[in-house]
């Protein structure tokens, strides 16, 4: 495989970001990787490595770029503070305008294929593929939110007010033990979902909790768990990108 440590420019600047394709093959069809709450990090960077090794071009952004080159998670109570600081300057608009620098970058790939783009987003950016595909409908052909948190909210751009725009296959994988994400919220998202007439398959994972498939994560880690969520995206990514 082949890794680069790359600058994407957008309106607000320049966003960092992990960059990594097989060295063969291509062009390469799509993954764009939203990280969760405590940063773009080795842990993702792994990941993300994992689903290339089977035939994607996965990318992997910074998206707390405007304010900070790399945010290391301290956890501490001044480092969870931290972190919800980082995670409170963002919001659905700015992610949408981050999608489309990504989108930006992807078209002038050659080694990458624009036509088959799939996004996965853990905790935070939950929310976050559901406005990508949202706003970016005809670009999207797959997206998968695992243990995504505020996936139901009060504004008007909520994920459950926005899945109506969506053209692609979803998935939810859902923990059963995840203060972030509670049932009521689930079964929020899912009404909204049968309405907009969606194609989705929301799962539950028994006994896991949020930040299961994260390694690293220690006393939360269930590799089960994790392991299933991987076969899930995998065969995601095979009916609806190819590789």
């Amino acid at each position: 495989m082949i890794e680069h440590h790359l600058e994407i420019p957008t309106p607000d600047g320049s966003m960092n970001t992990f960059y990594v394709h097989p060295d063969e093959g291509g062009p390469h069809p799509v993954v764009l990787f939203y990280m969760d709450a405590p940063g773009k990090r080795e842990e993702l960077h792994d990941m993300a490595r994992r689903i290339a090794s089977v035939g994607y071009g996965v990318v992997l952004p910074n998206l707390y770029y405007r304010q900070t080159r790399e945010f290391v998670m301290e956890r501490t109570e001044e480092g969870f503070k931290r972190m919800r600081d980082m995670m409170a300057h963002l919001s659905n608009a700015l992610i949408a305008r981050d999608t489309g620098a990504l989108l930006a970058f992807v078209d002038s790939r050659p080694e990458l294929d624009h036509s088959r783009i799939g996004a996965v987003g853990y905790c935070m950016s939950g929310p976050y593929v559901v406005t990508a595909a949202a706003n970016y409908p005809e670009r999207f052909s797959c997206i998968a939110a695992i243990y995504g948190a505020r996936m139901v909210t009060d504004e008007p751009d909520s994920p459950h007010r926005v899945v109506d725009k969506l053209k692609c296959e979803s998935y939810f994988a859902c923990a059963e033990i995840d203060q972030y994400a509670p049932k009521e919220m689930i079964d929020t998202l899912e009404a909204a979902l049968k309405q907009a007439r969606a194609r989705y398959r929301l799962e539950w994972y028994p006994g896991a909790q949020h930040g299961f498939a994260f390694p690293q994560r220690q006393g939360i880690y269930d590799k089960p768990s994790a392991e299933r969520h991987w076969v899930r995206l995998f065969g995601l990514f095979r009916r609806t990108l190819g590789a």
